[in-house]
């Protein structure tokens, strides 16, 4: 199938389809049976083991499927022989939110291990950033210059 970067971009890609539109089977089939996820929303201590990872996709395909967008716009890959890392800003939000918000982006790392030959997600860590005392910026506001309004 191509190399190993190729081979991971296109697994997350199919994950975050997969995951766009609540086909759980394909959301957890590229995910290692001890998977550890870290995510926004509770449990705090983490989601461990694959039976707790297709546990908790059911409430996000709901709000999901109330129109909201979960679009990957960003995908870097790292990969060795047999680790490898991947992460990505994802577009991810109703249309409200990311009207208020639209440079806002949900933040993506994964851990991958080959198993038995494949690429499979060891580890899978989702965050938003921290909002409590600031808005975000663009990059031309983070370079001291001040993004246009429409």
């Amino acid at each position: 199938m191509g190399n190993d970067s190729e081979q991971i971009r296109t697994l997350v890609e199919r994950w975050a389809g997969a995951a766009h539109r609540g086909h759980l089977d394909t959301v957890v089939e590229d995910h290692a049976e001890d998977i550890v996820m870290f995510d926004v929303p509770p449990p705090y201590e983490g989601v461990r083991g694959i039976d707790s990872y297709r546990e908790v996709w059911p409430a996000f395909f709901e709000w999901q499927a109330q129109g909201a967008a979960f679009d990957v716009e960003e995908l870097e890959v790292t990969a060795g022989r047999d680790v490898a890392f991947a992460h990505a800003l994802v577009r991810c939000g109703t249309e409200e939110e990311l009207a208020a918000r639209p440079g806002f982006r949900m933040r993506l790392t994964l851990g991958l291990r080959k198993e038995a030959g494949r690429w499979v997600v060891a580890h899978e860590h989702h965050s938003f950033p921290d909002l409590s005392g600031s808005e975000p910026r663009s990059e031309g506001e983070a370079e001291g210059g001040t993004k246009g309004s429409a």
